[in-house]
């Protein structure tokens, strides 16, 4: 029998976004295999190896890790290793220099390379130097956004380089339909009036997704007189309460929803009048691919992976540009829809996915 495996540093990585592609290798006869860190259940995986991957790549526990997953890649023989993240990605095309001897492909998906425009400079010391070493090890290289493909086309001298937007969002999950009644009714479950304006932002709380500018933004608008605007932050809070505290600070609380981790995003999503994302760096947003799919307006940070899907971007951290333009979407959001909704659904990225893993082969 065919096997393939999949390797990403956390398993939440895998249940998250892989599990579609993990399900077409379990119909087309393969034995699927997952490395990552965590004994989380993972569907479609016939054998999951638990390793102690760690985000540093300098750290010793690394090391171990390379050397069982050298072992496992060389026992099992593989056809196809389809690696994720930065450090699955660096250890598994490492351990499996030998097996690509024998006939093994190694496929590195980057969901954004840590070294971009405008990032730090230590990241670019570290993690490009990196990719240029281990790109002699990859058969394919899959970029999931414009400004990485770019790049690894000019200075990355992998086999083969791809773009392919992304891992896909499943149509069908953001095909809500909600009658007039049932969605006022949602809002009031969250104390929201039926003529206030929503706005939503689904991300995990932390200064990479930078919530502090639109909460500037929209101290703004209230200090203008837009009392009717409401602002949805569904997403785990890596902040501990800074952001809660910084609504306070600016007499905006009344107005912001800090929901947690929802399950419940394509409601909220339905119920919302636009979707922002104030991200300071991105791979690809699944978050606005999301709001395309439920035919959301969206207006975004002009950074990496925004500026692939919207067509309305405002400088980072320009608080009062992004003023400007919710001012101008809550009188015409026409402008701010997106056009490209079709490919990024999951059923085309998995078409596109499918020829490379059949021609890979």
């Amino acid at each position: 029998m065919k096997k393939v495996l999949f390797v990403a540093s956390i398993s939440g990585h895998i249940t998250a976004f892989h599990i579609p592609y993990l399900k077409w290798f379990k119909e087309h006869g393969y034995e699927v295999h997952v490395a990552s860190n965590g004994e989380k259940e993972i569907q479609y995986c016939d054998k999951h190896y638990d390793l102690p991957f760690q985000r540093n790549p300098l750290k010793k526990d690394n090391i171990k890790v390379y050397k069982n997953l050298k072992k496992i890649i060389d026992d099992n023989e593989y056809q196809i290793v389809h690696c994720h993240t930065p450090i699955g990605g660096l250890l598994a095309r490492l351990a499996a220099r030998n097996s690509r001897k024998k006939g093994t492909k190694v496929i590195y998906t980057a969901h954004g390379f840590h070294f971009f425009k405008g990032a730090p400079l230590r990241n670019w010391l570290i993690y490009c130097p990196i990719e240029k070493i281990m790109a002699h090890f990859t058969d394919c290289l899959i970029t999931i956004n414009q400004e990485d493909y770019e790049f690894a086309r000019k200075h990355l001298k992998a086999k083969q380089i791809e773009l392919v937007p992304g891992v896909g969002v499943d149509e069908n999950e953001f095909n809500v339909d909600m009658t007039p009644e049932e969605r006022q009714n949602f809002r009031k479950t969250l104390g929201i009036d039926k003529n206030d304006f929503i706005i939503i932002y689904t991300a995990e709380l932390c200064r990479r997704k930078n919530q502090g500018m639109l909460l500037k933004t929209l101290q703004l608008l209230k200090s203008d007189g837009y009392s009717n605007i409401k602002i949805l932050l569904p997403g785990f809070d890596s902040m501990n309460g800074e952001y809660q505290q910084m609504a306070k600070n600016l007499k905006i609380e009344d107005e912001i929803k800090f929901l947690g981790y929802r399950k419940d995003i394509p409601e909220l999503m339905k119920i919302s009048d636009l979707a922002v994302s104030t991200s300071r760096q991105e791979g690809l947003p699944v978050n606005l691919m999301e709001a395309m799919m439920i035919g959301l307006p969206i207006i975004a940070t002009d950074c990496r992976g925004n500026r692939d899907i919207a067509s309305k971007t405002v400088k980072i951290d320009d608080y009062r540009e992004l003023y400007n333009e919710i001012r101008q979407c809550m009188k015409n959001n026409k402008p701010y829809f997106c056009k490209k909704c079709d490919e990024y659904k999951l059923s085309n990225v998995l078409i596109r996915m499918e020829k490379i893993y059949i021609a890979i082969e």
